[in-house]
């Protein structure tokens, strides 16, 4: 393991649950890319937009609601989801090794950069649904939280949902790996969801799936292959070797939990409680 880089859950395979950045004791120190395929093909905004020949500015505004997770000493991704001050991320990103919050909402916040002006917006971490309280203590399918904002966040717009479908393209856009931008800027990435690995007693499912990714984005969204709508997120990586680039196997992979059954239920509630819903 590279120091700095802290390994959430020691599971299998190799290394599980990776995706929350807990700020290392020492700066400067090198982070190695976590669970690349074959090649990186991660892209910038810019690049992204580029290679599809779609405006940049506008792709930027309509990517806007995914932001980064603040929450105590550590950070992950997440996004503006269903409605104007909902937020769905993994549960790992609020909740500790011990089961314990991380911050409260003095010290949790949400922030999205919403053209030149970065905004950050706090967090009700009391009031979230969680599948897990203890994340790191069972399995992948209850790694999933639903905070409300302190306020609407009105400068971007939310994803809507939508079911997820086994084989299909996706598109994941996260911020907050450690390896990308300092941190700090949006990656997208086109790939696809493959297996299903477990089903979840509430409703969801854990898919593995073939974007490259790394430490500080778990959280990020998986969107549908428009790009559109919302159908898992990132929870971590298993891999006997997760700081060499190799071909997506049964031994080299990421991990997504899908927004179904109570996740799903738990973000239209959360939803429901004064936001302005968006249409599914």
């Amino acid at each position: 393991m590279k120091p700095g880089i802290l390994a959430l859950c020691v599971l299998g395979l190799g290394l599980s649950k990776a995706g929350a950045w807990e700020r290392p004791p020492f700066a400067g120190l090198p982070v190695t890319p976590v669970v690349v395929f074959s090649t990186d093909g991660r892209a910038s905004l810019e690049d992204f937009a580029a290679r599809r020949r779609i405006d940049a500015a506008e792709l930027r505004r309509h990517y806007s609601a995914t932001g980064i997770v603040r929450c105590g000493n550590a950070h992950g991704s997440g996004q503006l989801t269903l409605a104007d001050d909902v937020i769905t991320t993994a549960a790992h990103v609020l909740y500790d090794h011990n089961g314990n919050l991380r911050g409260d909402s003095a010290h949790c916040a949400f922030v999205v950069q919403a053209g030149p002006q970065e905004i950050a917006t706090p967090l009700d971490v009391v009031g979230a649904i969680v599948g897990s309280h203890d994340p790191y203590a069972e399995s992948a399918v209850h790694d999933w939280a639903v905070v409300k904002l302190a306020r609407p966040l009105r400068e971007a717009t939310p994803y809507p949902l939508t079911a997820p479908q086994p084989g299909a393209p996706v598109l994941f856009v996260a911020r907050g790996a450690v390896d990308w931008g300092a941190g700090r800027e949006t990656s997208m990435q086109a790939c696809r969801l493959r297996e299903a690995l477990e089903q979840g007693t509430e409703g969801t499912r854990e898919f593995a799936f073939d974007c490259s990714t790394n430490v500080g984005a778990s959280g990020a969204g998986l969107l549908d292959g428009e790009g559109r709508a919302l159908v898992a997120i990132f929870v971590g990586y298993r891999s006997a070797a997760p700081d060499q680039p190799l071909p997506f196997s049964a031994t080299h992979y990421n991990f997504a939990v899908t927004i179904e059954g109570a996740f799903r239920r738990a973000v239209e509630r959360q939803a429901a409680l004064g936001a302005t819903a968006q249409a599914k």
